[in-house]
């Protein structure tokens, strides 16, 4: 009873999170994007530092009206934006923070488990775009499943050279036979595991399955109201597992320069929120990449790097066997 009780409270404590950090990364991301681009109107929102500004946002969505077009498939269009949210509440179960049993549920093969749920996110995207009725909202879900087939192989590379070098598939066993002289060793990997998973989010530079400039906001254009927010709730929320997974994978999740037992929670913590500052970053710094730059990057650029990084670890593997 005292294990299935753990069990429930640690699924709970996850929940919580989960409803919880992307609505803190979303108000940082106005933030640091109102700091960095010199937007006032983020900052005024309630009077100190725009505290307000999330309060607004939230009313805004829910006082719009919840509009399902008339050609639109509207069971499909309806279910969209939960199919393009739960699968990130699936993967944080796998996610551990900390030594021990920080972690929702220990899986032994956590890393497919992990890859593969975070794969069908996508397909919210993919069914919202052709339920929508709407040219705009295809051509945005077409772009989108281009996107995935380009981007989920250099990012299944990447993992699979981590999985390697530790001997498991599981998470915590990849922490638990995590060396200070892997991120020298698997930063190339981590690179090509961190761009992929921003493409797979549709995060700029990578978004142009949104481009708003050419077809108004791709697959999500006819959604309102709450509907919407879930959608962007969904992008908070694989931000947030994208960088958590980066850091547990590529960063020594729970180690530390000190107090790796006691303080393993923080300093997985802090290097997510490190990472999903780079995120917000990355948005404000670069531009729009077109089609055929995305699908060249993929397959000319990181693809070869995540197999540069298997051989590189086959190697180093078999020197030190």
């Amino acid at each position: 009873m005292s294990d299935t009780l753990a069990l429930v409270l640690r699924l709970l404590a996850i929940f919580v999170v989960f409803l919880v950090f992307p609505l803190v990364i979303g108000q940082t991301e106005h933030k640091v994007m109102a700091h960095m681009q010199g937007r006032l109107g983020p900052m005024y929102a309630g009077g100190f530092h725009g505290w307000a500004q999330l309060v607004a946002d939230g009313v805004k969505f829910a006082q719009k009206e919840d509009v399902v077009p008339a050609g639109a498939d509207r069971r499909i269009f309806q279910l969209a934006p939960a199919v393009a949210l739960l699968p990130y509440l699936l993967v944080m179960v796998a996610i551990p923070i900390g030594p021990g049993n920080a972690v929702g549920q220990a899986l032994d093969a956590g890393v497919f488990y992990v890859l593969a749920v975070m794969g069908v996110g996508v397909l919210g995207s993919l069914m919202a775009g052709w339920a929508s009725a709407n040219k705009f909202s295809l051509l945005g879900g077409l772009r989108t499943a281009a996107q995935l087939l380009a981007y989920e192989l250099p990012m299944l590379l990447a993992a699979a050279s981590v999985a390697m070098a530790a001997g498991t598939l599981a998470l915590p066993g990849i922490l638990d036979a995590f060396h200070w002289w892997w991120v020298p060793w698997q930063i190339i990997g981590g690179v090509v595991f961190f761009t992929a998973g921003l493409a797979e989010l549709q995060r700029p530079p990578f978004d142009m399955p949104v481009a708003d400039s050419e077809i108004i906001f791709g697959a999500y254009t006819e959604y309102t109201g709450l509907r919407f927010a879930l959608f962007l709730l969904a992008e908070y929320a694989g931000i947030v597992v994208l960088s958590a997974l980066t850091a547990v994978l590529f960063l020594g999740g729970w180690h530390g320069p000190f107090g790796a037992d006691g303080l393993g929670w923080l300093w997985t913590l802090v290097k997510t929120v490190a990472l999903c500052f780079v995120v917000i970053w990355l948005r404000v710094t670069y531009p729009r990449l077109r089609e055929d730059q995305l699908q060249k990057l993929a397959w000319t650029v990181l693809i070869p790097l995540a197999l540069v990084q298997i051989a590189l670890t086959g190697i180093v593997k078999v020197v030190i066997s």
